[in-house]
C-alpha cells in the first residue's frame, strides 16, 4: 500500500533522533506534497552535508577551519568536553566560556568508550598540562557514570577538573536549556 520510495524514507530518517516511524510517516508524506522544486532543495541540504568535515582538535562538525579552535582570544588550557555538537552549541550561545571543546561523542549507557572515544580522550591527554578541564555532561544518572569514568581517564592531565553546576535540573539535558541556566551552570561548577 506504501510506495517503496516512501518505504525507504521511513526507514531511513526513523533511525535518526526523536524520528520514530510514525513521525517519519508523516515527514515524508508533507515532503512529498511540496513539489519538485523544494524535494530537489531539501535533497540537496541533505547531500551537502556530505561537505561537513570535523576539526581534528575539537572534533566539532564545521566547514573548514573551526571557529573556536582558531580563535586567538580563546583560552586554549581550558578545554570543556562535551557529548554532543548541539551542547557545545548551547554553552556557546550562553556566552560565559572562553576556552575550547572536545566533543566526544554520544556516550553509551554501558559505562564504556567507543574506540573513537577512546582516541578522542587520547588526544585531550595530548594537551596536558591543562589548567581545567570542564565536564558538561548531561546530569542523568548515565551521564554521571560517564563524568566519573571519563574523570579516571583524565585526572593526571588537568591541574583542576570540574563539573557544570547543577544549574542545568538531574535528567535534563545541555541542549534544551536555556543561556541563563547555561551561564549559571559555568559559573557555578564545581
Amino acid at each position: 500500500m506504501i510506495p517503496e520510495p516512501i518505504k525507504k524514507f521511513i526507514n531511513a530518517f526513523s533511525s535518526l533522533p526523536s524520528i520514530g516511524p510514525r513521525q517519519a510517516t508523516r515527514l515524508a508524506f508533507h515532503i512529498t506534497n511540496l513539489g519538485k522544486s523544494q524535494i530537489h532543495d531539501l535533497a540537496k541540504s541533505i547531500a551537502d552535508l556530505q561537505q561537513l568535515k570535523t576539526c581534528p582538535d575539537c572534533f566539532f562538525t564545521n566547514n573548514g577551519n573551526c571557529l573556536v579552535c582558531s580563535n586567538a582570544s580563546r583560552i586554549k588550557n581550558v578545554v570543556c568536553v562535551v557529548e554532543k555538537e548541539t551542547d557545545l552549541i548551547s554553552i556557546e550561545k550562553a556566552k560565559k566560556y572562553n576556552g575550547i571543546y572536545l566533543v566526544l561523542g554520544e556516550l553509551n549507557k554501558t559505562g564504556s568508550f567507543s574506540p573513537d572515544q577512546k582516541l578522542k580522550l587520547k588526544c585531550l591527554k595530548a594537551r596536558a598540562p591543562l589548567e581545567e578541564i570542564i565536564l558538561a555532561i548531561n546530569p542523568t544518572a548515565y551521564g554521571d557514570l560517564n563524568a566519573a569514568l571519563i574523570l579516571q581517564e583524565i585526572k593526571p592531565f588537568a591541574q583542576k577538573i570540574t563539573r557544570l553546576g547543577r544549574g542545568i535540573p538531574t535528567g535534563g539535558e545541555i541542549e534544551f536549556a536555556d543561556s541563563d541556566t547555561l551561564a549559571s551552570a559555568i559559573d557555578n561548577r564545581g
